[in-house]
């Protein structure tokens, strides 16, 4: 990042100021342009080659796609000149693709484990020997929906914010794994209703479920 920041501000005393000292066909600012792509591209090559871990994708990915592309160009004069050279992206296309399907099967594995580890202790919940709190009069489980609501929306959410692409085909998956949490969710309930007729709580939380159903609508 603190490369990149040293680019931005070299490129931009390279637009306005030193630009004008050279004839054109010099191209000098085409010149330092490629000369720090060219450099920038071989050190996103080496890392995206190494053994990444899974937050290093991302921060890899995010300064590929978003990042180095889109902060160039905030300034005007820097983003017309970029305009002119044609840079191209920081990474082959197919090494790009395949650090992409990583950190999208990560955050699917991540996303699923979660929703896992959430169904397990929302079932718990169930054997305990309380009654399911209420919300305006009403028994509720709302933090089960809570949890998988956010935990795939900020999933969403970070690989959206690489590329709208990334974000599109996460959803994609994770709405696969909220159909299957939901198949789940509902065999572990219906197991309960069979099993648990002798609970204490057991109408309650009956009732909180089916509210909680609500939620996920």
């Amino acid at each position: 990042l603190h490369a990149g920041k040293t680019m931005k501000e070299d490129l931009t005393v390279v637009a306005k100021c030193i630009k004008q000292l050279y004839p054109p066909e010099f191209d000098v600012f085409g010149t330092y342009a490629e000369l720090y792509h060219h450099h920038f591209a071989s050190q996103a090559k080496k890392a995206a080659e190494s053994q990444l871990e899974d937050k290093d994708v991302y921060l890899l990915l995010s300064w590929v796609h978003n990042i180095y592309p889109k902060d160039m160009r905030k300034d005007r004069v820097l983003a017309e000149e970029l305009e002119k050279v044609k840079l191209g992206s920081l990474l082959p296309s197919s090494l790009s693709k395949e650090l992409e399907k990583k950190y999208l099967e990560s955050e699917e594995a991540t996303v699923k484990n979660s929703l896992s580890k959430c169904l397990e202790k929302e079932i718990q919940r169930w054997k305990e020997d309380k009654e399911p709190e209420k919300l305006n009069g009403h028994f509720q489980s709302e933090l089960l929906a809570i949890f998988v609501i956010q935990s795939i929306y900020n999933a969403h959410k970070r690989a959206g914010d690489i590329s709208a692409a990334l974000g599109e085909e996460l959803s994609r998956r994770l709405s696969a794994e909220l159909a299957a949490f939901l198949r789940s969710y509902r065999d572990a309930f219906e197991d309960f209703k069979e099993r648990s007729k002798k609970h204490r709580h057991y109408k309650p939380i009956l009732i909180a479920n089916i509210n909680n159903c609500c939620n996920f609508r």
